[in-house]
């Protein structure tokens, strides 16, 4: 019976051991770490490839557009897909942030980050779908810096008349509504 018990402890005790979990990954240069090519959090920590402003998106048009042009408005980023629920749900309440301040206070730019998949969704969801605002699609310098903590969409990004950033929001629901809300109130009054 003791010999059963020890033998049953030590099966325990192995098993145990050998299911602690992996050591995070440790640079072994100053290249930013990566897991299946999707940054950690130790990329979120490096600079941005340039400055804000000079980031840029282009439009469906193909003209080339930078942060540093919607200087003088509140301004919008919003990075967004056609198959992504709350970007959805956040359209309407961005139409009436417009609706709200006027285009000559607020600006707001829908990027689609949705890849080459979701592109020619675009136009059907636009017919199905008002939109008050631009969509376009962003730099990948824009897209690493936005995405550098976490790839959830949608992404709303607040900047103040003087480029600078007021807020980031990830997801959209009743408070982070509010919050939206707070965050463009306070880009106007910069």
């Amino acid at each position: 019976m003791r010999l059963a018990a020890l033998v049953l402890l030590l099966t325990v005790l192995l098993i145990g051991s050998s299911c602690r979990p992996a050591a995070a990954p440790v640079a072994v240069s100053n290249q930013p770490v990566s897991i299946n090519d999707r940054p950690t959090s130790a990329a979120s920590t490096s600079r941005p490839s340039k400055p804000l402003g000079e980031m840029s998106w282009t439009d469906e048009k193909g003209g080339l557009h930078r942060v540093s042009e919607l200087q003088g408005k509140a301004a919008i980023l919003d990075f967004w897909a056609t198959y992504c629920g709350p970007c959805r749900d956040e359209i309407p309440h961005l139409n009436s942030l417009i609706a709200k301040h006027g285009a000559d206070n607020i600006s707001i730019v829908g990027l689609n980050v949705g890849g080459e998949d979701d592109k020619p969704e675009i136009p059907k969801f636009i017919k199905q779908t008002k939109l008050d605002y631009p969509i376009a699609f962003p730099d990948d310098a824009l897209v690493n810096y936005i995405f550098a903590e976490r790839d959830d969409i949608p992404q709303t990004l607040v900047l103040d008349r003087k480029g600078e950033i007021v807020d980031k929001f990830v997801g959209f629901g009743p408070s982070i509504q509010k919050d939206l809300d707070a965050a463009v109130e306070r880009a106007l009054a910069n």
